[in-house]
């Protein structure tokens, strides 16, 4: 298929989603040039076959620069060859634009949905995805979530892109419009990339961007930053629906919590947007298996439950798994966001004890304490474990890993420490 043959690209950053990205455009008939600043990444890509080489020094000109999500082009430096790029006035791109015009360039009427919001985009998008397949509707999806956006094949007429969007795809789309979209919720991450919390929330924004009378836009208003981002909404052309979970609860074993309420909202209404009859959405809903480390059970040992939810990776998402349990011995800390756990106050009264680990461990040691809140710094998982399931097992019965930090101190992703509870919950490890 050489549906951008004659086009030029150069990709910048061969992770996850760089260099599946280089490899689709190379098989859709492009011109490709691919760069990485690890030299291992660049050997990888050159053993493919791909053209390997800083595009500023190239002499080349590119129809864009497909530049890595996690690569900044901008706050708060941008990339030398982000920063060429811009000087030359060559788009700077995600993949998942690229999508959208291959799709497009394909004849394919296949439509796009758009998730984003701070928390509870992966669980949305993964609903969403999984609601389809019950209707019976060719689906894919991916993006920040699952398989690089241009890995997607393409879909027929009657298909359904879903696509997990994170701030750092949403600030590099030029024409992808969304069918139907959803702005779950805001609270401040990212802030050293967009530049202050109103940057973030111009980068959420652009899920609406080129939204017409046949769109649908959906909104949470459960906080006040979407709040003010629906009064936007609600001058433009798309049809807008306001959601909230509060004081919900879907009944389905995996979407526990008015978070999920929220969620489950969320993806009901994007699948009715899509035309999806409602005895589907409600089997899909109760059907729904759950993502993991996202308050995930994952094991119960004398009638101790041990609870994963190692993508709390900011106090807003920890809040969200704290509200659903009543009492709970609390395992937390690595490198916290701004304000740590502050806002994290009205729930401390359901700590029966925490035991913090990690860099910050200490300060959110210091705050619990100042509140009354039984603690100890233990520092690693492997010692936090065992000893919040002796104080458990006399007690709620229930240790709740909800970190409200990111891993990088102890580990490179969520996922490895998600995994390394697991293995430490089940008495594996």
């Amino acid at each position: 298929m050489s549906l951008f043959s004659g086009k030029s690209y150069a990709v910048v950053g061969l992770g996850r989603a760089g260099l599946p990205a280089a490899r689709r455009l190379r098989d859709l008939g492009a011109d490709v040039l691919v760069w990485d600043d690890g030299e291992a990444s660049r050997q990888a890509a050159a053993a493919e076959g791909l053209a390997v080489g800083q595009p500023s020094e190239s002499g080349r000109r590119f129809d864009a620069l497909v530049l890595s999500p996690g690569i900044p082009h901008r706050l708060p430096k941008p990339h030398p060859q982000a920063a060429w790029a811009l000087a030359q006035g060559i788009p700077v791109l995600t993949d998942a634009e690229l999508l959208y015009q291959a799709v497009r360039a394909s004849g394919s009427k296949a439509r796009f949905a758009g998730i984003t919001g701070t928390n509870g985009k992966s669980t949305t998008t993964a609903l969403l995805a999984h609601i389809l397949h019950v209707a019976g509707i060719p689906t894919e999806a991916g993006a920040n979530l699952g398989p690089a956006a241009l890995s997607l094949p393409i879909l027929p007429d009657d298909g359904v892109y879903v696509l997990e969007m994170s701030s750092y795809m949403l600030e590099r789309l030029a024409s992808l419009r969304f069918d139907v979209a959803v702005m779950l919720n805001l609270s401040p991450d990212h802030l050293d990339r967009h530049g202050d919390m109103a940057g973030y929330a111009a980068a959420k924004r652009e899920i609406f961007a080129r939204q017409d009378e046949t769109c649908l836009a959906v909104i949470g208003m459960d906080d006040a930053p979407s709040r003010e981002m629906a009064a936007w909404l609600r001058t433009r052309p798309a049809k807008l629906l306001e959601i909230s979970g509060k004081g919900q609860d879907t009944g389905a074993p995996a979407l526990r919590g008015e978070h999920n309420a929220q969620n489950a909202l969320a993806a009901a209404a994007l699948a009715m947007g899509l035309g999806v009859t409602q005895a589907a959405i409600a089997e899909g809903i109760i059907s729904f298996p759950g993502l993991p480390h996202r308050a995930q059970l994952v094991a119960e040992r004398d009638g101790v439950r041990f609870i994963n939810d190692s993508k709390a990776t900011n106090a807003d998402a920890a809040a969200r798994a704290m509200g659903v349990y009543e009492r709970f011995v609390w395992i937390a800390g690595g490198i916290g966001k701004e304000g740590g756990i502050e806002d994290l106050a009205p729930l401390f009264p359901r700590i029966e004890k925490a035991y913090l680990i990690g860099r910050d461990g200490p300060e959110f040691a210091a705050r619990l304490n100042a509140a009354g809140i039984p603690n100890e710094f233990v520092e690693t998982l492997d010692r936090a474990v065992p000893a919040a399931y002796a104080t458990a097992k006399a007690g709620s019965g229930i240790v709740l890993f909800s970190p409200a930090t990111a891993s990088f101190d102890q580990f490179p992703n969520f996922e490895l420490r998600g995994a390394r509870f697991t293995a430490l919950a089940k008495g594996e490890a």
